[in-house]
């Protein structure tokens, strides 16, 4: 139902409140929504999943990402959210429509950190994700042009 991109990271599809109870059972202690609301309006939307996740004992951060690409804030939220579940010693579930702007989000989190665009290429790979997209980005933001 969620696919791991780390022992600590997962991605998902748009989630719905009864999955945050399996979210919880898996260890995850923080929800991610990098969906803007209305983009589905028969989705739940940020503030029912905000609710139940509270609820259930598990943080919960919106860095909505819409198609029009990522921007600078959201890649330092992102990696805001990430320590502190770090920090916490917790696992991520963060979700979009289909978990590419999830994913996309993280690695561009991870290589403005330092991670190897490579090898996070392969992580996402593994994950049935493409950075392609994005690749230049990683690049750029991990200082490792090729």
């Amino acid at each position: 139902m969620f696919t791991p991109l780390t022992d600590d990271i997962q991605v998902s599809p748009q989630i719905s409140v009864d999955q945050i109870a399996v979210a919880k059972a898996q260890g995850v202690t923080l929800i991610i929504n990098n969906r803007p609301d209305g983009e589905d309006p028969s989705a739940p939307q940020g503030d029912e999943i905000e609710a139940a996740a509270k609820a259930a004992g598990i943080d919960y951060v919106s860095i909505p990402v819409t198609h029009a690409g990522f921007s600078a804030p959201q890649v330092t939220a992102m990696i805001a959210a990430l320590d502190k579940a770090e920090a916490d010693g917790g696992k991520v579930l963060a979700y979009c429509r289909s978990g590419t702007r999830s994913t996309l989000l993280w690695s561009l989190a991870q290589a403005k950190q330092g991670a190897n665009p490579a090898e996070l290429t392969k992580v996402a790979a593994n994950a049935g994700y493409d950075l392609s997209p994005i690749r230049p980005m990683l690049d750029a933001l991990s200082g490792q042009v090729e």
